[in-house]
């Protein structure tokens, strides 16, 4: 099978000491993170039990709490909130948090790795940061969104290609081509894509980009 499926419905709850624990890593078989939950099923009932993670038996995670459902009340440091269904709370190592639930029947997810252990992110990531820049015709912030991935992917097919767009709509025609013949290099596709593609109009007949 080429993926593992479950509702949160379906994963064991397990009260330990109070908190009901749900072991959603394990029941997939996550490996690349930690990802579990915490569901309440009365008000005033903790979700998450204070710590900062560096005790004994943490991670040392760096936390993203999301509730999935209910609501429930933060304290993050010296701060209380009140995070409703739909919000995200980043927490670093080190600062103390717990929660509440506020409304029956919440559940928080919790998903957590080392701080810098997941990098590098997927290259995709710069180009569609960088969509938001380029709808509005920034064209300069576009492209430095997108550079910031070549210092982890600089041969990448996709991401030249994409900033040899950006760098085309923008008027910098040495710098497209640059970029597209890394493209070209390390991703065929890219070549067939650009024989199409608007954005490129200005460089793409260039007689250096020649197979």
């Amino acid at each position: 099978m080429a993926f593992t499926r479950t509702h949160l419905t379906e994963v064991e709850r397990i009260d330990n000491a109070g908190l009901i624990w749900r072991p959603i890593r394990r029941t997939l078989g996550v490996t690349a993170f930690g990802i579990n939950g915490y569901t309440a099923e009365h008000v005033g009932e903790d979700l998450i039990e204070a710590h900062d993670e560096t005790s004994p038996g943490a991670g040392g995670h760096e936390e993203l709490y999301l509730v999935a459902s209910g609501s429930a009340r933060f304290a993050i440091g010296d701060e209380e909130l009140d995070a409703v269904a739909g919000t995200m709370l980043l927490v670093p190592v080190g600062v103390r948090r717990e929660a509440v639930a506020t409304e029956p029947d919440t559940t928080i997810l919790v998903i957590g790795g080392r701080p810098g252990a997941a990098l590098p992110v997927s290259p995709f990531e710069y180009w569609y940061a960088a969509q938001g820049a380029v709808n509005a015709g920034d064209y300069g912030r576009a492209i430095a969104i997108a550079s910031e991935g070549l210092e982890d992917w600089p041969m990448h097919g996709g991401l030249n290609y994409q900033l040899a767009c950006y760098n085309a709509l923008a008027g910098n025609r040495d710098d497209a081509l640059r970029h597209l013949r890394v493209a070209f290099a390390n991703d065929p596709r890219t070549r067939e894509w650009a024989a199409e593609d608007d954005d490129l109009i200005t460089v793409r007949d260039d007689p250096s980009l020649a197979p």
